[in-house]
């Protein structure tokens, strides 16, 4: 064959194969929460090509044949297959219900998978989001064993996460890793100040992250991550209504043109009850989220919270109206008023493929407002009168957190490093009110005095530095080092007279802490592993314990030492997974509220406390169409030294603290009707000791929830039961020398809803 006839064939050859060749782009997306997925295998059955895609989810791949067929699989999703055919720019994967690897960022402010991280973490995902339809944030957060945000009424609330049920400055509540309030000054009500409506997921930290986030972070630390925008237009809008009174309407709407992409959702929530009962409230929530990419290395993302919230304040119960169900509220005029805008911009640069910055500035201004029930007491010989305050706390915030991140590939290590500013000025003043009282012990109606309790303002100056070093020394072993140093500065300005109701004297103070950190996971392999981890927590005292109502004695910072071990095992061909964790966590000079002989409360240090437990979570796909969630924990909460007004409580139990918690799931979502779920939902508590003398129990409760809801044509149907057995319970019961109070929980409540919801793919 001569020369140029070879060149001829050659040529014809390569111009056949180009031709058969099909080249294949598009984007793989989560469908839950419309985010692109890094890191999924997409390839060619036939041909046996494969590729990945890359961090913005798009991909490239050539197949020889247009019968041929791609799959797309993912650890923690359901694998894919489409016939090209019927390919389309977006691939929407499935998150799996036995999921080990999804991914977290709330372990090192950088995104990992969840079996990386030391420490005990669970997360919320946008699936459970959806399904659950819940109208208060317990009913999620719940479904994390060890967890029990109590219930307080109209998303009103207290925690416990390896602590007791308390109001305690003991958690950190934090929005896209930044604290929703600022240090120094916490409220136990703070997540009334999140929009549900704009939440992508929730990460959950059992236990202290001091090391990583500061103060407060000792029980845990609770990250709401904020929805970003979806690569292409979708939107949803949705209206429910409740048996009991309740009313809500939701609305998001995203898109992304080019490098912009933009974000808005919110929900306004609105309930009437009868005027006995005294339970009505308004919240309004609106968030607008804005990512630019300027390059594929900057990117800056900006986001805005605005919250308008009003409730009833009813009160707890005593025994008789309690078990009677006749849940009135001695209180007709007290409330509770928040009003809060946050604004937050964070950089993001990466300067080469070892280093990357981030940047974020904020911004806080916050106002609660309250006409507390607590604070109402009786006048001696006067059963017709009493008195109580009517007071606002209020705060500014102006932040700054810089991180940096350096990948070591030659040894790989990964250091991060960063710094964090947060200077918060605050205000506080209360008022007298003088209180009508009628025969049958009802607080009717109540009058300001031009009299201030307490007048005072605060300047709060938090600063901090933290560092993190993370090693893998083989490819099943990682270590990781951390450590923080954080000093916390008030200058305290009283423009009262000092005295046991103004307040303290003018003032300045500090407190500061190093808190280190030491943990280790190890990977068997098979989605087998296991993590020990050592790590200390810090509590300073708040404005109000050093400074407010009462003189108070001199408080401590209050330090714990935590000692946790852990393991997860996927099984049953990736059916199932499990995950379990053990803890003992020392206190030392925990800060708890003591009522006195004249009904005001006053803030002491205990001296040693002793809180050790074991939680575990176990999902399992019965079957095809049916699900399993089973979760808990049992904990133990003692005194090892305690005097409360001479009495020595050391040895007792802790009060409001249950062995055991749990929450439990089954759900049916039948193959034949993809579109239809049903799911009933066990949750509730042991019996504990209301009070630290362990004189008085609570016999604890357990509550069934049904849930059902149906997809057609872009439209959901759906119908909530809580508490369908009507099973009469309080989410929290305190005894004190007034007696004891019980929060009821909610009787059997029905809510409907409609949700249609759009996107353009």
């Amino acid at each position: 064959m001569n020369k140029p006839l070879c060149l001829t064939v050659l040529l014809l050859s390569v111009l056949h194969v180009a031709y058969a060749q099909i080249n294949i782009e598009g984007k793989v997306i989560d469908a839950a929460t419309s985010q692109p997925l890094r890191g999924v295998t997409v390839s060619g059955l036939n041909d046996q090509t494969n590729t990945l895609s890359g961090k913005d989810g798009s991909f490239t791949l050539y197949c020889s044949s247009k019968e041929d067929s791609i799959r797309f699989s993912s650890a923690g999703y359901e694998p894919r297959n489409i016939a090209l055919p019927d390919f389309e720019a977006y691939v929407l994967l499935t998150p799996s219900f036995t999921n080990l690897n999804e991914i977290v960022v709330s372990g090192s402010r950088n995104a990992q998978r969840r079996t990386e991280v030391p420490v005990a973490i669970n997360v919320i995902s946008k699936s459970a989001i959806n399904d659950t339809k819940a109208t208060r944030l317990d009913m999620l957060v719940n479904k994390v064993p060890g967890v029990f945000m109590v219930d307080l009424g109209n998303e009103q609330h207290s925690m416990a996460v390896r602590q007791p049920m308390g109001t305690k400055n003991l958690f950190l509540y934090l929005e896209d890793g930044i604290p929703i309030r600022t240090v120094g000054d916490f409220n136990h009500n703070a997540l009334i100040e999140i929009n549900q409506a704009s939440l992508q997921r929730i990460e959950v930290i059992k236990g202290p992250a001091s090391s990583l986030y500061g103060s407060e972070a000792v029980g845990g630390a609770i990250n709401f991550i904020t929805q970003a925008p979806s690569p292409f237009l979708s939107g949803k809008v949705q209206v429910e209504g409740g048996s009991r009174g309740y009313k809500r309407t939701d609305f998001n709407v995203s898109d992304t043109y080019g490098k912009l992409g933009m974000y808005i959702g919110g929900y306004y929530a609105h309930q009437d009850q009868r005027s006995e009962e005294h339970n009505d409230f308004d919240k309004t929530a609106l968030t607008f989220r804005v990512d630019y990419g300027f390059n594929s290395k900057t990117k800056l993302t900006a986001v805005a919270d605005y919250i308008n919230y009003k409730t009833d304040q009813k009160g707890g119960l005593d025994s008789a109206h309690f078990y009677n169900k006749d849940y009135i509220s001695f209180y007709r005029f007290t409330y509770r008023k928040v009003n809060a805008f946050r604004l937050r911009s964070t950089l993001n640069r990466e300067w080469n493929d070892n280093n990357r910055t981030n940047l974020t500035l904020f911004y806080r201004n916050t106002a609660i407002g309250q006409n507390p029930f607590y604070s109402i007491s009786n006048i001696a010989g006067n059963t017709a009168k009493a008195k109580g305050q009517i007071n606002e706390d209020a705060f500014k915030s102006y932040g700054a957190i810089l991180q940096h991140t350096t990948e070591l590939k030659a040894i790989n290590a990964r250091f991060i490093s960063g710094v964090s500013l947060d200077y918060s000025p605050a205000t506080y003043h209360a008022q007298f009110t003088d209180i009508d009282r009628d025969a049958s012990g009802i607080y009717y109606n109540y009058t300001a005095k031009d009299s201030l309790l307490t007048h005072y303002n605060v300047d709060l100056f938090n600063s901090a530095v933290y560092a993190q070093f993370e090693y893998n020394p083989t490819g099943k072993l990682k270590l990781v080092a951390a450590a923080r140093y954080d000093r916390l500065d008030y200058r305290f300005n009283n423009h009262l007279p000092p005295g046991a109701f103004t307040g303290a004297p003018d003032a300045t103070d500090h407190f500061d802490n190093f808190t280190p950190k030491l943990g280790i996971t190890y990977d068997f392999g098979n989605n087998k592993g296991a993590y020990i981890n050592y790590s200390t927590g810090f509590a300073p005292p708040n404005i109000t314990d050093l400074y407010a109502g009462v003189q108070v004695p001199v408080l401590k910072a209050a330090l714990y030492q935590n000692y946790e071990a852990g393991g997860w095992v996927s099984f049953a061909a990736g059916k199932g997974y499990a995950e379990v964790s053990v803890y003992k966590m020392d206190g030392k000079n925990e800060i708890v509220s003591v009522r006195l002989a004249d009904g005001f409360y006053q803030n002491q240090n205990t001296g040693k406390t002793s809180h050790k437990g074991v939680e575990a979570n176990l999902k399992y796909s019965l079957v095809k169409d049916v699900t399993v969630r089973i979760g808990g924990s049992y904990a133990k909460h003692t005194y090892i030294d305690y005097i409360q007004q001479g009495k020595d409580f050391s040895g007792n139990r802790m009060a409001q603290a249950p062995a055991y918690i749990y929450n439990g799931e089954i759900t049916y979502k039948p193959h034949y009707c993809k579109d239809l779920r049903i799911a009933a939902e066990l949750q509730g508590m042991s019996n504990y000791y209301t009070d630290p003398e362990n004189t008085a129990k609570y016999k604890g409760f357990t509550i069934l929830n049904v849930r059902a809801g149906y997809s057609f044509g872009g439209f959901e149907l759906w119908t909530n039961c809580l508490n369908i057995a009507n099973t009469v319970y309080a989410t929290t019961v305190d005894k004190s020398a007034y007696g004891t109070s019980y929060r009821p929980g909610q009787l059997r409540t029905f809510n409907v809803g409609l949700a249609y919801s759009f996107n353009d793919q």
